[in-house]
């Protein structure tokens, strides 16, 4: 190896253990997670991908698929969308009238994303729940996606310091251990983490794959539970891994 190659190969090395590897995740951020008789009825759901804490946007290509369940009926979103900047990146959003109470979960699949420094697909299934004037029955119910976290706490009307409860699902039954990790969106840019390793936190869920998480301030909370896919999908004529994703977004609120 000539100097030039060992000197490129001990500058790579200093790169990677010199920078935190921060978790990627895919984001769908309603305007209003609880819809009161008081508030607009349209609201605005904001659909990114990035690194939450860190603020770090990346380019989302236009989902594979958007929709919204309520009051057990699917409706497709993805005509809707309109194309904005999240973090100066590619993003997207939509605007949806909110007409009768009930749960409303919003999700998208999007396009698989290769990341080359994992040397792999990345697919986020992502969801959120919107509850609207006074009814919460319906949401625990699955959405159906090929991975998803289950909500076994109220995924909406949480204070801060409350715990979240979920079972991770891929094909629709539980994973057991999965590994689940978490994210402030850190909207205003203000939260500093103490240090790197508490940008992303991770936690693993039982032999029933449910996990237990109590979100420390107010705000988003992202949780994401990542699987490696039964298929390989192409990237310049080579197989790659395919990392699925099933990801919630939960708000916390102070007590005021």
């Amino acid at each position: 190896m000539t100097r030039n190659c060992v000197f490129s190969s001990l500058l790579s090395m200093l790169i990677w253990f010199s920078t935190p590897a921060f978790a990627h995740f895919g984001m769908t951020i309603p305007s209003d997670a609880m819809v009161m008789q008081k508030d607009p009825r349209t609201i605005q759901v904001q659909l990114s991908f990035s690194h939450p804490h860190e603020m770090v946007g990346m380019d989302l290509v236009k989902p594979k698929a958007v929709a919204v369940i309520a009051n057990g009926k699917k409706s497709d979103l993805l005509n809707t969308l309109k194309e904005i900047k999240v973090m100066s990146r590619q993003a997207w959003s939509l605007d949806y009238k909110v007409t009768r109470p009930g749960i409303y979960a919003f999700y998208m699949e999007p396009t698989p994303y290769f990341e080359p420094a994992e040397d792999c697909f990345i697919i986020h299934y992502t969801k959120t729940v919107v509850a609207a004037f006074g009814d919460d029955e319906g949401w625990d119910k699955e959405v159906g996606l090929k991975t998803e976290i289950v909500p076994l706490s109220k995924p909406f009307g949480l204070y801060a310091g409350n715990v979240f409860q979920g079972i991770v699902k891929l094909d629709g039954k539980p994973v057991p251990y999965a590994e689940v990790e978490i994210e402030y969106y850190n909207e205003d840019g203000q939260l500093k983490a103490p240090t790197d390793y508490m940008v992303t936190q991770a936690i693993k869920a039982d032999q029933n794959g449910v996990f237990t998480y109590a979100a420390p301030i107010k705000g988003w909370w992202g949780f994401s539970a990542l699987n490696t896919a039964d298929y390989k999908l192409k990237h310049d004529g080579e197989d790659k891994d395919v990392e699925l994703g099933a990801v919630i977004w939960v708000q916390f609120l102070d007590w005021k």
